[in-house]
Protein backbone atom coordinates (compact mmCIF):
# COMPACT_ATOMS: atom_id res chain seq x y z
CA UNK A 1 0.00 0.00 0.00
CA UNK A 2 1.82 3.53 -1.21
CA UNK A 3 1.39 6.20 1.43
CA UNK A 4 2.21 9.68 0.93
CA UNK A 5 2.45 11.87 4.17
CA UNK A 6 3.21 15.75 3.54
CA UNK A 7 4.44 17.77 6.50
CA UNK A 8 5.41 21.98 7.02
CA UNK A 9 2.52 23.73 6.21
CA UNK A 10 1.60 26.50 8.35
CA UNK A 11 1.14 30.38 8.07
CA UNK A 12 3.82 32.92 7.17
CA UNK A 13 3.95 36.38 6.54
CA UNK A 14 4.83 37.95 2.79
CA UNK A 15 7.97 37.38 1.78
CA UNK A 16 8.81 34.41 4.35
CA UNK A 17 9.72 30.87 3.98
CA UNK A 18 8.86 27.31 4.76
CA UNK A 19 9.74 23.58 3.73
CA UNK A 20 7.94 20.79 2.85
CA UNK A 21 8.69 17.72 3.52
CA UNK A 22 6.76 14.41 1.83
CA UNK A 23 7.97 11.14 2.65
CA UNK A 24 6.64 8.14 0.59
CA UNK A 25 6.18 4.17 1.79
CA UNK A 26 5.03 1.13 -0.05
CA UNK A 27 6.16 2.63 -3.88
CA UNK A 28 7.85 -0.69 -5.98
CA UNK A 29 9.27 1.34 -8.55
CA UNK A 30 13.30 2.17 -8.50
CA UNK A 31 12.62 4.90 -10.89
CA UNK A 32 9.77 7.18 -10.51
CA UNK A 33 8.85 10.94 -10.42
CA UNK A 34 7.37 12.56 -7.63
CA UNK A 35 6.15 16.26 -7.81
CA UNK A 36 4.33 19.42 -5.17
CA UNK A 37 1.07 20.77 -6.91
CA UNK A 38 -1.31 23.12 -5.12
CA UNK A 39 -4.95 23.55 -5.03
CA UNK A 40 -6.19 27.12 -3.83
CA UNK A 41 -10.51 27.83 -3.10
CA UNK A 42 -12.22 27.80 -6.44
CA UNK A 43 -9.20 26.58 -8.46
CA UNK A 44 -8.15 23.78 -10.03
CA UNK A 45 -5.42 21.28 -8.70
CA UNK A 46 -1.88 22.48 -10.73
CA UNK A 47 1.57 21.64 -10.86
CA UNK A 48 3.92 23.35 -8.65
CA UNK A 49 7.24 21.91 -9.14
CA UNK A 50 8.38 18.14 -10.07
CA UNK A 51 11.35 16.13 -10.14
CA UNK A 52 12.78 12.87 -11.89
CA UNK A 53 14.77 10.25 -10.17
CA UNK A 54 17.63 11.41 -12.05
CA UNK A 55 16.97 15.42 -10.64
CA UNK A 56 15.29 16.49 -14.09
CA UNK A 57 13.00 19.35 -12.43
CA UNK A 58 10.22 21.33 -13.19
CA UNK A 59 9.01 24.44 -11.85
CA UNK A 60 5.75 26.12 -12.71
CA UNK A 61 6.98 29.90 -13.95
CA UNK A 62 5.21 31.39 -10.55
CA UNK A 63 7.33 29.90 -8.49
CA UNK A 64 10.41 29.91 -10.49
CA UNK A 65 13.05 31.20 -8.62
CA UNK A 66 11.24 31.45 -5.60
CA UNK A 67 10.91 27.30 -4.83
CA UNK A 68 13.89 24.77 -5.03
CA UNK A 69 12.46 20.97 -4.78
CA UNK A 70 14.92 18.18 -3.97
CA UNK A 71 14.64 14.67 -3.08
CA UNK A 72 16.34 12.18 -1.28
CA UNK A 73 16.17 8.69 -3.22
CA UNK A 74 17.60 6.38 -0.31
CA UNK A 75 14.68 8.09 2.08
CA UNK A 76 11.95 7.95 -0.44
CA UNK A 77 11.99 11.82 0.60
CA UNK A 78 10.38 14.50 -1.00
CA UNK A 79 11.35 18.45 0.00
CA UNK A 80 9.85 21.82 -1.51
CA UNK A 81 12.01 24.81 -0.50
CA UNK A 82 10.13 27.75 -0.37
CA UNK A 83 11.01 31.58 0.02
CA UNK A 84 9.65 35.05 -0.90
CA UNK A 85 6.36 33.54 -0.75
CA UNK A 86 3.79 35.41 -1.42
CA UNK A 87 -0.32 35.72 -0.54
CA UNK A 88 -0.77 34.47 -4.24
CA UNK A 89 1.14 31.34 -2.84
CA UNK A 90 -1.95 30.58 -0.24
CA UNK A 91 -3.07 27.00 -1.32
CA UNK A 92 -3.68 23.43 0.04
CA UNK A 93 -0.04 21.83 -0.96
CA UNK A 94 -0.27 18.32 -2.35
CA UNK A 95 2.39 15.94 -2.73
CA UNK A 96 2.61 13.16 -5.94
CA UNK A 97 4.46 10.25 -7.07
CA UNK A 98 4.21 8.08 -10.32
CA UNK A 99 6.28 5.74 -12.24
CA UNK A 100 8.11 7.37 -14.57
CA UNK A 101 6.14 5.67 -17.18
CA UNK A 102 3.28 7.86 -16.58
CA UNK A 103 4.98 11.00 -16.51
CA UNK A 104 3.05 13.75 -18.14
CA UNK A 105 5.24 16.40 -20.25
CA UNK A 106 6.69 18.10 -17.51
CA UNK A 107 8.49 15.28 -15.54
CA UNK A 108 5.16 15.42 -13.61
CA UNK A 109 3.00 12.63 -11.72
CA UNK A 110 -0.34 12.29 -14.07
CA UNK A 111 -2.94 15.17 -12.81
CA UNK A 112 -5.27 12.36 -12.70
CA UNK A 113 -3.14 9.01 -11.49
CA UNK A 114 -0.59 8.32 -9.59
CA UNK A 115 -0.65 8.62 -5.85
CA UNK A 116 -0.95 11.20 -3.70
CA UNK A 117 -0.72 12.32 -0.10
CA UNK A 118 -3.66 14.20 1.48
CA UNK A 119 -2.06 17.79 1.60
CA UNK A 120 -0.43 20.13 3.57
CA UNK A 121 -1.91 23.97 4.46
CA UNK A 122 0.06 26.92 2.88
CA UNK A 123 -0.78 30.05 4.04
CA UNK A 124 0.72 33.62 3.11
CA UNK A 125 -0.41 37.14 4.88
CA UNK A 126 0.21 40.68 3.34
Amino acid sequence: QVQLVESGGGSVQSGGSLELSCTASGLTEDDYVMGWFRQAPGKERDRVSCITTGGSTYYTDAVQGRFTISRDNAKNTLYLQMNSLKPEDTAMYYCAAASRYYRDAYYCPPLSGGYWGQGTQVTVSS
